[in-house]
């Protein structure tokens, strides 16, 4: 039997959220339908939206499990009160596994406890939950990326430009004055990535003079606003700009080309997640280089994991890391090899 997406989607207001349906509790339920409850604490987030598209592709490329598969996908607009209350509802609804990706990682209790009574498996994504709520009950899972890789890849790839490109320092002052977009106020990834950037490319012999910080919150529209308040406080001393993401790297350009900076006057931008926008501003020059993400990576083993958590068949094959957790490794995007990325 061929996996298939199935349900009509229906577009409706809940608590300021847009909601998508495409399972429910009205449905019709057999022994070879799974019905995965998708929980995204912010769809407006780029890397998001893409993750979550690659998740469905792989869901119905699946046709080897026999499964017909259908989904709730449920946008939080990063408030973790809503998105209890959507798990709630598409636990109500009947679906039998959930993924979420959570509003706020310090806070799952609610959403453990009401799947834990319901006997249904968690799949946390991209947020990963602290290690003490992880190990409240053996049906949680998570998928992501290990953020301090990804620090440490973008500090590689900013180093090994700043070598390269000894012009990168404009001023001569054999130090590169910088500044960080950082994704979200206390967020494990954004303290991860930030701090591991800067030890990377201290190990690699760069001096570095940090201007300031800011955050942005994964948003290419605060990234600009933020940027454009730096460059008017710092000019032209700003050599480099290290994002947490690329949508923020983007954010950071699109302040430049707003205020008419020409190439000679702008830094040099660095990203991470290889997003299809963050590839395509490194194929065009305009971001020095990114770190992938590995998004479909992550959708396949979301579902192969949700197969195994609902059927409880093939979980012996999966290669589990740090209780229950699966992670998959970083990639460096430079110029060089932006093509092979995109393809």
């Amino acid at each position: 039997m061929k996996i298939k997406i199935t349900g009509i989607i229906i577009m409706v207001i809940f608590a300021g959220t847009l909601i998508f349906y495409t399972c429910g509790k009205n449905q019709p339920q057999t022994d070879n339908q799974i019905y995965i409850g998708v929980a995204c604490y912010d769809q407006k987030d780029t890397f998001i939206e893409e993750l979550v598209d690659a998740f469905k592709e792989q869901c119905s490329s699946m046709e080897s499990k026999d499964y017909a598969i259908s989904m709730t996908i449920m946008d939080a607009s990063n408030s973790q009160r809503v998105q209890n209350d959507q798990i709630e509802q598409m636990i109500n609804d009947g679906c039998n596994v959930l993924c979420v990706n959570l509003a706020d990682r310090t806070e799952p209790s609610e959403i453990i406890d009401a799947a834990k009574e319901k006997d249904i498996p968690i799949i946390f994504f991209n947020r990963e939950p602290v290690e003490e709520d992880m190990r409240r009950w053996d049906k949680l899972y998570y998928v992501g990326g290990k953020a301090k890789q990804s620090g440490e890849l973008q500090g590689e790839l900013a180093a090994d430009f700043i070598k390269v490109n000894p012009q990168a320092d404009r001023n001569n002052d054999g130090k590169i004055q910088y500044v960080i977009l950082e994704g979200e106020m206390g967020h494990q990834d954004a303290i991860i990535r930030t701090e591991s950037v800067v030890e990377s490319l201290k190990a690699n012999d760069i001096s570095l003079e940090k201007l300031s910080y800011q955050i942005a919150n994964w948003n290419r529209a605060q990234a600009q606003t933020r940027m454009m308040q730096l460059i008017g406080q710092y000019k032209t001393n700003i050599e480099m700009v290290i994002a947490n993401s690329d949508s923020m790297a983007l954010g950071a350009i699109d302040a430049y080309e707003k205020l008419g900076y020409t190439e000679s006057n702008i830094p040099v931008f660095f990203g991470i997640d290889g997003t299809d926008e963050g590839l395509e501003a490194v194929q065009k020059g305009k971001i020095a280089a990114t770190v992938y993400n590995d998004k479909e990576g992550q959708a396949k083993a979301m579902a192969e994991l949700v197969i195994a958590a609902v059927t409880g068949k093939e979980m012996e094959d999966i290669q589990f890391e740090n209780n229950r957790c699966i992670y998959l490794p970083y990639k460096k995007v430079t110029k060089e090899n932006v093509e092979t990325m995109i393809k």
